[in-house]
């Protein structure tokens, strides 16, 4: 059994990833976040799904929210992560965060990127069948 852990292989690092990326398919909008979709360029040598976040400054203006979105969106990745296609991903925000309390922020920013990954899951080719 494979453990749901966060590697290396498993994030995106380079602009150019990024760059596909926003070329690629929207998956989901929501109120706070997108999840755009692409095939890794050039295809990787073991096909995973890694993740790439887009945390701007202008929409969480303090460092906190900023490091608390992203360590929620890379939680939800980390449990979704081996069910996922393999494929690159992108969350990013593209609402204002309104003013809460972390607690809160967290419960919202994980609700919503949690229905975001699971519109990818449902998206696979193999859940088609069953639908």
């Amino acid at each position: 059994m494979q453990s749901a852990t966060y590697p290396k292989a498993a994030r995106l690092h380079r602009p150019s990833e990024f760059t596909n990326l926003l070329r690629g398919r929207r998956v989901s909008r929501g109120a706070l976040f997108t999840l755009n979709h692409a095939q890794p360029s050039p295809p990787l040598p073991e096909p995973t799904a890694r993740l790439g976040m887009i945390v701007a400054k202008r929409f969480a203006v303090r460092a906190t929210t900023r490091n608390t979105i992203k360590r929620v969106i890379r939680e939800s990745f980390r449990h979704h992560r081996l069910n996922l296609p393999a494929a690159d991903y992108l969350v990013r925000l593209h609402g204002k965060i309104e003013p809460c309390s972390l607690t809160v922020l967290r419960q919202r920013v994980r609700q919503e990127v949690d229905s975001h990954f699971a519109r990818a899951l449902a998206s696979r080719p193999d859940n088609k069948e069953q639908r």
